[in-house]
């Protein structure tokens, strides 16, 4: 999906592409890219087959129908729809599972990022993740709610020691968990050449941030730069479902 956006600030150009890895049938991953609606999304389904890719696609149907719906584009509107789109998600797969028992214990992580005339607004959740490549240096924007990065946090492991960590799939915050939202919502401004990275943990877990910044400093388009970090999810075992966007501000 590769498409331009016509709003007059800022424009952007997005593309996006999931891959089931090499180990899995089924892929349990979602995405979006809307630039004329102002946001991209990348979710990553947990539960089981049916109950994983159903969550995720929860996420995606329901942000995308929170943005055809929405006006306005100044940064606490951007705030707003964003919040609305993690909260009716989340009321969603939690009402499927009240109907549908068999499916407890699904969820799944979302990244979501919605631009607005100056800036952006960022809603994060699990251990997907969202990058900003910037001026030739790439920045991790999200933290990972899981179990690992806690660790890791308190000093109690090293990076080394977490990237092979045995519970490193142990995810502490995820949608249609609970009812009560833990969100974290990053704003900033953008600048012209702004890309940002979404990806599920089918990448991060393979690639590490070095090679997936000198992919972004290379001279190809975003095409061939998804599917080159795809490529290097896959060479390096391709363990997971792996799911790649990236929108630039142009």
């Amino acid at each position: 999906m590769f498409g331009l956006s016509h709003r007059q600030t800022p424009q952007i150009a997005s593309f996006g592409k999931s891959h089931p890895g090499l180990r899995r049938s089924n892929n349990e991953d979602a995405f979006i890219v809307r630039p004329e609606l102002g946001f991209c999304l990348v979710a990553d389904g947990m539960g089981g087959a049916a109950a994983g890719e159903l969550a995720s696609s929860i996420f995606a149907e329901t942000t995308l129908e929170v943005f055809s719906r929405a006006e306005g584009q100044s940064e606490q509107e951007t705030l707003e729809v964003v919040q609305r789109a993690f909260g009716w998600a989340n009321e969603r797969i939690l009402d499927h599972v009240k109907e549908n028992p068999h499916h407890q214990g699904m969820g799944c992580t979302a990244e979501l990022v919605s631009f607005w005339d100056e800036g952006f607004v960022l809603g994060h959740m699990g251990d997907s993740r969202t990058y900003r490549f910037r001026n030739s240096q790439l920045k991790q924007l999200t933290q990972d709610h899981s179990l690992v990065q806690d660790q890791l946090n308190q000093g109690l492991i090293t990076p080394a020691e977490a990237r092979n960590h045995p519970m490193r799939n142990v995810i502490l915050r995820a949608l249609g968990v609970n009812e009560s939202l833990s969100l974290d919502l990053v704003r900033g401004k953008t600048l012209r050449g702004d890309l940002f990275l979404l990806c599920s943990d089918g990448l991060t877990d393979m690639v590490d941030d070095a090679l997936i910044q000198e992919v972004l400093s290379s001279t190809m388009v975003l095409p061939q730069k998804v599917e080159k970090l795809i490529d290097l999810a896959n060479s390096a075992g391709g363990r997971d479902n792996i799911t790649v966007v990236l929108s630039e501000v142009v």
